[in-house]
């Protein structure tokens, strides 16, 4: 019986049409549709939007169960996974930091700067995950930045640029060369060799450093929220409670500390150094104690009157000398975040994570008043006290800069980049497929114990496994519900038979739906259109490949079109309009490189 909804909807779909196409690929437009205004619109999970998407094709009957769940065991979905097994190898064996570290070196003059930055950036971005990429140089290119003189919000708009074109330069890359390979090879039965993307993603890469170097000015000089986060006693004050003090044996709450003008105590200091963090109403103030507030300085130093309360003779909030499993965290909240539009007291979050909000800083600027009054926003960067915090159970609402893995070098740094380059060698070279290659990789790191099985596990990222295996759903309801044909025969009525005009459009199309959605999914959208478009015109589809692949990874103009742009957007104190104002033009010169290259080779 509960194969008769489906039965159902399949005949009524063949047998009805409307504007020439079947009900199906009417369903699977609105189902898309629904999907990004949702990704847009609301803070719901992208793995769980893409989910209902999925489940809703499949109880419409839009897309056969087989093709619908295909995705999850697509070939392009187990090497992104084993991709994330050996880069834990090579960062938890210090081959990524040890790059970082000595890349950067001490250029003269900007434009040499860049270089020098977005060249090394874009080629490990071509072998790596991105994303991890700019995790590692973030914090290292704002102190460089800084040591040459420069703002550091000039330079990690660029960072997170050449990350993102960089992965165009192999197969494995970026998750979007990896499913249009998948596609092309289905399609043609032919496999895109490793280095294919090479020379196209090496000449937009080249024209993105000239073109950033260019239009150097409308990049933004803003403060790091970092630079208001310099000094602990920069935004906490401590006072010592006398032993004859009037608020001696009262609670937090009876003696009016629970509310405190333009403040907000954070921890007590017991003369044992016992620390009482997050601080409860009912928590009973003794003589001796060192109360640490933190928020407007001038409204809390007025407690010394009022709660004969006196100046600390010596500042003691040194986390080393009162407890030493006691650290500060730097958190910026993210676009997904629950947090958005509350307070951190809202949100029971210091309870339930065992941490403190001392200071919020918004745009490069610390704000004044109780930390805890703060309606937090996306971007805000946060910092926390706390012992132990959990920083992977707190991942989709605040992403962390600092990490507390540090590197050990040793024999194993080698041996796991010995295993890397065998990885890419037999690749590129045909000796044995990608998929096999990554395999045994990824068994080799961990049977040298380059990395064990619980960092394996934490390194794969599950979620994005999810939007890819979703991503391929998705291409192939367009594929098999007809409209991917439909609407190439709608382009070529448009443009007429000039293949580089409906490439221009493709592409054009494909780059600004980037800026909103995922590229993986929009490449898996676009693909059976441009392969279809391609095949009509007669041309080569690999010219349509490439011009794809670049098209999906040139998101340049809104801080959510890529994860890496959401990784800089906070450090560098940016603001929404920053990534417009320089990466509009940037679009459309990549967009220009893009179409002269692949033209230039394929046609």
């Amino acid at each position: 019986m509960g194969e008769l909804p489906i039965a159902f909807f399949l005949k009524i779909g063949r047998k009805m049409e409307i504007l020439g196409l079947e009900i199906h690929a009417w369903f699977t437009i609105v189902t898309v549709v629904v999907m990004f205004g949702l990704l847009l619109k609301t803070k719901l999970p992208v793995e769980i939007v893409f989910l209902g998407g999925m489940g809703a094709l499949i109880i419409s009957g839009s897309l056969p169960m087989k093709e619908a769940v295909s995705g999850f065991s697509s070939e392009t979905v187990v090497v992104i996974a084993l991709m994330f097994i050996v880069v834990a190898g090579l960062f938890h064996t210090g081959v990524l930091q040890w790059v970082v570290k000595n890349l950067l070196g001490k250029p003269k003059g900007y434009a040499r700067a860049i270089t020098k930055l977005m060249l090394p950036v874009a080629f490990l971005s071509s072998l790596l995950n991105n994303t991890t990429v700019v995790m590692l140089f973030i914090n290292v290119v704002k102190m460089w930045a800084k040591k040459l003189g420069i703002t550091p919000s000039k330079m990690l708009i660029p960072l997170s640029y050449a990350a993102g074109l960089g992965g165009v330069c192999t197969i494995i890359g970026s998750p979007t060369n990896l499913v249009i390979a998948s596609f092309y090879k289905e399609k043609t039965g032919e496999a895109v060799s490793f280095f294919e993307p090479l020379v196209p993603g090496l000449f937009c890469v080249a024209v993105l450093i000239v073109s950033v170097i260019a239009m150097r000015r409308l990049l933004p000089d803003r403060k790091s929220p970092d630079d208001s986060f310099e000094s602990i006693s920069d935004y906490t004050v401590e006072l010592l409670v006398p032993t004859e003090s009037k608020i001696v044996g009262s609670s937090v709450k009876e003696c009016g500390l629970d509310n405190v003008n333009g403040g907000h105590l954070i921890e007590i200091v017991r003369f044992d150094k016992e620390i009482i963090s997050p601080v409860g109403d009912e928590e009973f103030i003794f003589g001796g104690d060192r109360l640490i507030f933190s928020g407007d300085v001038a409204s809390i130093i007025e407690l010394r009157k009022s709660h004969e309360l006196v100046s600390a003779t010596e500042h003691v909030y040194k986390l080393d000398d009162v407890d030493r499993k006691r650290k500060i965290s730097t958190a910026y909240v993210t676009f997904t975040s629950s947090l958005i539009g509350k307070t951190i007291v809202e949100t029971d979050y210091e309870n339930k994570y065992n941490m403190v909000l001392v200071a919020v800083a918004r745009s490069g600027e610390r704000i004044e008043t109780s930390p805890h009054e703060v309606v937090l926003r996306a971007g805000d960067t946060l910092m926390l006290e706390g012992r132990n915090i959990n920083k992977q159970g707190l991942s989709h609402d605040l992403h962390f800069f600092d990490s507390e893995s540090v590197a050990n070098y040793s024999s194993k740094t080698v041996l796991s980049t010995l295993i890397m380059l065998a990885m890419i060698l037999l690749a590129a070279f045909d000796i044995i497929p990608l998929l096999q290659a990554c395999f045994l990789a990824a068994f080799a790191m961990l049977l040298t114990r380059c990395c064990n099985i619980e960092q394996a596990e934490r390194n794969i990222n599950w979620k994005a496994l999810m939007v890819f295996a979703g991503s391929i759903c998705f291409g192939k309801a367009i594929e098999h519900t007809g409209l991917s044909e439909m609407l190439a025969t709608w382009l070529l009525d448009v443009c007429g038979p000039n293949p580089i005009l409906v490439l221009t459009v493709i592409c054009l199309v494909t780059t600004f739906a980037t800026e909103f959605i995922s590229n993986t999914a929009t490449s898996a959208m676009f693909f059976p259109i441009a392969y279809d478009a391609a095949t009509s015109l007669g041309c080569n589809p690999l010219m349509f490949c490439m011009g794809l692949m670049i098209a999906a990874a040139s998101s340049f103009a809104t801080p959510i079109g890529s994860p890496t742009h959401m990784l800089v957007y906070a450090p560098g104190g940016y603001r929404f309009i920053d990534f417009v104002k320089i990466g509009l033009p940037m679009n459309f010169i990549i967009l220009a490189a893009n179409i002269f290259i692949v033209v230039l080779l394929y046609q």
